[in-house]
């Protein structure tokens, strides 16, 4: 099993005292599994993308990747984990603009040490990037950063694939191609993804869904 989420809490402090974000949550993903995790807004969703990412620790319950625990890990081991095993696509796309689409595509591996230009340059093929290799983000259309996203990401070869409404900010026809490249990438790679998504239709595409109500699996 690459991922097992146990019994994850988590609390935060508001002007109008405790809100319970997490109440409870497990699930669990096996290598090459993909899995979409659904729910109104402020369900938790996001919350726990982050927790599994080592973006936040938990207030309880256990995070095990691979056999360890991140939510026990201290900042300096959680940020290891983000820099190698785990890689994030954000809707946001998150691109460096001082970096050209080769640099940003590289940046992520980079900094974990695992930097392979020959994988580098596959990704940018397969993603239809590699005529965009020496402009700047904004020079690209909306899905064209979400691919470079997507490229930053697995370019890493991390184990589990975490994607936060990868394709909210495209429209349904780009957003179909995205995801039909992302998953036939993380197939190959044989990692996990975790998919947090509004849309019912993508969520029907992965290996399995997960519901979240107000904090809990519904």
């Amino acid at each position: 099993m690459l991922l097992r989420v146990t019994d994850i809490h988590k609390t935060y402090a508001t002007s109008d005292g405790p809100f319970a974000v997490l109440r409870g949550v497990s699930l669990t993903l096996a290598k090459a599994e993909t899995l979409a995790l659904t729910g109104e807004s402020g369900s938790g969703k996001s919350t726990l993308l982050h927790l599994i990412g080592g973006l936040d620790t938990p207030d309880a319950g256990q995070i095990m990747l691979n056999g360890q625990d991140i939510a026990a890990m201290d900042d300096a081991a959680r940020a290891a984990v983000r820099r190698g095993a785990v890689g994030v696509v954000f809707q946001q796309f998150n691109l460096i603009p001082s970096l050209t689409v080769a640099d940003n595509i590289a940046f992520q591996a980079r900094l974990a040490g695992q930097h392979d230009a020959g994988w580098a340059a596959t990704l940018a093929d397969r993603l239809g990037l590699a005529p965009q290799l020496r402009k700047y983000p904004e020079q690209l259309s909306g899905g064209q950063q979400q691919r470079v996203a997507i490229a930053r990401t697995l370019a890493a070869r991390p184990a589990l694939v975490l994607a936060d409404e990868p394709t909210g900010n495209l429209d349904e026809a780009t957003a179909s191609t995205v995801l039909d490249l992302m998953l036939e990438l993380v197939a190959e790679t044989g990692a996990g993804l975790l998919m947090v998504t509004h849309s019912t239709a993508l969520a029907g595409r992965m290996s399995r869904r997960l519901h979240l109500r107000a904090g809990q699996v519904a």
